[in-house]
């Protein structure tokens, strides 16, 4: 599967080391490379998942395994790189759908088909579907106590629960900046649903997690193009089917 975004094929002028925050202007062929690679994470993790090896990247973009470690000194900092412009990226897909669509469910369905259209679901970061699943579950605790469901675990069990302890063990100002991103995606994400769910559009029981879990799971990977196109359209319209409230028979 090849993931495009017009956001995303925009020259890069700076890069970072990940760590420091420094911005190192770059020459035109480091530059080039890092664009390469960018475009190559984002295909290779969109078609593995996070647990991809770095040399899968690196065969991808068509260069050597040393050129990506001098862009990103490991692993997780690549993988932190994809999953803020994938988080910004799905937050800001939201934004749109709420300032143009005046109905509630208009506003939601038009989120979730244009994050499926683009392939988003194979790279939300696991920290989104963790605080997702962490937020929920305290406020079912505030209104239904014995209704609180044990919570999911990370889609794709060996690359995401992999990179979720990577998570745990960065540095604290990384990990407020990656929590922050998430935070911005699920507020706006909630607002959507909560218009959907208010309007009696939604079904009462619908939470953000479940929408997110809709967005990871919606498109598969298949060999074709165009059949992976109907196929995610396919599979969208039945889960939408599926959210949606129903009058009392």
């Amino acid at each position: 599967m090849t993931i495009q975004s017009s956001h995303w094929s925009a020259a890069v002028a700076t890069t970072t080391d990940g760590t420091s925050g420094r911005n190192t202007p770059l020459r035109v062929d480091a530059q080039r490379n890092l664009e390469h690679v960018l475009r190559a994470a984002r295909e290779v993790f969109g078609e593995l998942g996070y647990g991809a090896p770095m040399e899968d990247v690196a065969r991808r973009a068509r260069v050597g395994v040393g050129t990506v470690y001098r862009r990103f000194p490991s692993k997780d900092v690549l993988v932190r790189r994809i999953a803020e412009e994938e988080t910004a990226r799905l937050t800001e897909q939201a934004r749109t759908a709420l300032g143009q669509e005046d109905e509630p469910w208009s506003a939601l369905s038009r989120f979730l088909r244009t994050s499926v259209a683009s392939g988003a679901g194979r790279l939300l970061p696991p920290q989104v579907l963790r605080v997702g699943v962490d937020v929920e579950a305290e406020e079912l605790r505030e209104r239904v106590p014995a209704r609180v469901p044990q919570q999911r675990q990370p889609l794709g069990a060996g690359g995401q629960l992999h990179e979720l302890r990577l998570v745990e063990q960065r540095p604290a100002a990384v990990q407020e900046r990656d929590d922050a991103g998430a935070a911005a995606l699920l507020e706006v994400v909630g607002r959507l649903v909560e218009r959907a769910r208010s309007a009696g559009e939604l079904r009462a029981d619908v939470t953000v997690a479940d929408v997110l879990l809709v967005i990871a799971t919606a498109a598969p990977s298949l060999p074709d193009a165009a059949q992976q196109a109907a196929a995610s359209s396919r599979l969208l319209d039945i889960l939408l089917e599926g959210l949606r409230s129903r009058p009392a028979r």
